[in-house]
């Protein structure tokens, strides 16, 4: 399956990410990648060094001619989103993507793709490899647990860089040139809950919201796709005086719109009735709602076996309450940039089993003051249910810096190559460029790369003309480096 990727053009790149998508790499299990990363600069007689954290560092002297001109730093990340359909069969931990070719995409069999940031990586390692592309001198610096923590670039010390410019190569729209980002904070409410027996003379239901489209918690929050946690909170809160709540088992990673979410209800026999009514009202009020944005929405209740115990009635309301008072989506556009979502909050995760509540949500924005508005919110409603609310992995925006002289050089290299102006924008996603800003504050940065849709869920595919713009691009812009400065 995965042949057919590598005859695609740009051959070099594509075979490279062949070679990479071979090698397990979801988020936090990178020892794989992390040997083959090293074993590939060792093996091209290139110097290579992995520091305490796990970031790769390859080393390429200049080419011939461009001694003079500024070193640069081209950046990825290693690691991958690991999301799947509940059908597929699928371990990350120890298969490789399986990838086949839909016109002009190249997709994966039911899970992620991980061209985000593996064409990314590929690019650069088509780069290293070269006899033929000028450039100056160059340090590929792969770095680890972008996707779930920063790790890579917030362990990363100062002084081991020597670069004046990094390209970091991970934005998704090969029209963009990124001069900034969002930065994020893990929101994460935990509490308890009392078991009591099932009422008698009831059944119990499992209720299902499935087909979601799900996405990037940060650049398709603004599409306004359902989530599936506030979908399932929308069902049982209704239904709240007719059931008792079991169990729900909602999303998975924070920084993916949760696709899919399962609970288990338990309803009197004499209340079945009215749970119907209630029930069936909000279904269709839902579908109706999102016919056009989730069509393939699909929201089910069967009959299942009674389970040993339900939540007691009152730590029900406070969840469902909560949940329901928590905001997700959209907070604030930003006032600077058109378009721009400044700050977001995504429900990422709802779990509530044994006795046990956890609430993971990601929230981001492009301004400090206004994400820790966005996280007090957060905390003060979950506290209002008792519940305890921790602040974890937080870190900075990338602020933009329309003066940057590599920006200059790539806005008018792409305007010559394609006959327009590139879209010079921020982005209301978390990229690496402003964590690594924070240990070496002068390094002239920018973000781009190729076109990829559905970047964190199944749907991920990359387009197959547009890494064909994007490498030629990279070429150009290698030759284009500015000379050092006196």
């Amino acid at each position: 399956m995965n042949e057919a990727i590598r005859n695609l053009e740009p051959t070099v790149v594509w075979s490279y990410f062949a070679d990479l998508n071979a090698v397990p790499r979801p988020s936090k299990k990178e020892e794989r990648v992390i040997a083959f990363m090293k074993e590939f600069g060792e093996n091209l007689g290139l110097e290579t060094t992995v520091d305490d954290i796990g970031n790769v560092i390859i080393r390429k002297p200049a080419t011939a001619g461009m001694e003079g001109r500024k070193a640069i730093v081209m950046q990825s990340h290693l690691d991958m989103v690991h999301q799947k359909n509940n059908d597929t069969d699928f371990d990350f931990s120890t298969q490789g993507i399986e990838m086949w070719v839909d016109g002009d995409w190249v997709r994966a069999n039911g899970t992620t793709l991980g061209a985000d940031n593996g064409l990314g990586v590929a690019t650069i390692m088509a780069v290293l490899a070269s006899d033929d592309i000028p450039h100056p001198s160059l340090e590929a610096l792969f770095t680890i647990d972008e996707e779930t923590g920063m790790t890579g670039a917030m362990e990363l010390q100062g002084g081991v860089l020597e670069g004046e410019i990094l390209l970091n190569l991970d934005t998704e729209e090969d029209d963009e040139i990124g001069v900034g980002c969002a930065g994020g904070v893990d929101v994460t409410a935990k509490g308890t809950y009392g078991i009591v027996d099932p009422p008698r003379d009831s059944k119990a239901f499992v209720i299902k919201v499935k087909g979601l489209q799900g996405g990037h918690s940060g650049m398709d929050i603004i599409k306004g796709l359902g989530n599936a946690n506030k979908m399932m909170n929308r069902l049982l809160y209704t239904t709240a005086p007719f059931m008792e709540l079991a169990e729900i088992h909602g999303g998975s990673l924070r920084n993916a719109i949760p696709r899919e979410s399962v609970a288990k209800v338990v309803v009197p026999n004499n209340s079945e009735a009215e749970f119907n009514e209630a029930f069936e009202a909000m279904r269709a009020a839902i579908l109706d709602e999102y016919k056009l944005l989730e069509p393939d929405l699909s929201i089910t209740i069967e009959e299942t076996g009674t389970p040993s115990g339900v939540m007691d009635s009152e730590d029900k309301q406070k969840l469902l309450r909560a949940l329901h008072a928590a905001h997700n989506g959209v907070f604030r556009m930003s006032p600077a940039i058109a378009d721009l979502v400044e700050t977001s909050n995504n429900i990422a995760k709802v779990l509530v089993s044994e006795g046990s509540i956890q609430v993971d949500n990601l929230t981001r924005s492009s301004v400090e003051s206004s994400k820790f508005d966005m996280a007090e919110l957060l905390r003060a409603v979950f506290q209002l249910a008792g519940y305890e609310v921790s602040f974890t992995g937080s870190y900075p925006g990338w602020a933009p810096n329309m003066d940057s002289p590599i920006l200059k050089v790539m806005d008018k290299l792409y305007e010559d190559m394609n006959g327009h102006k590139a879209n010079v924008a921020a982005c209301h996603a978390g990229l690496e460029c402003g964590i690594l800003g924070q240990n070496y504050p002068g390094m002239d940065m920018i973000s781009f790369g190729p076109t990829i849709k559905g970047a964190h869920s199944p749907d991920e595919r990359a387009s197959i003309t547009s890494l064909r713009k994007f490498w030629k691009f990279v070429k150009e812009i290698l030759k284009n480096i500015p000379e050092k400065t006196a």
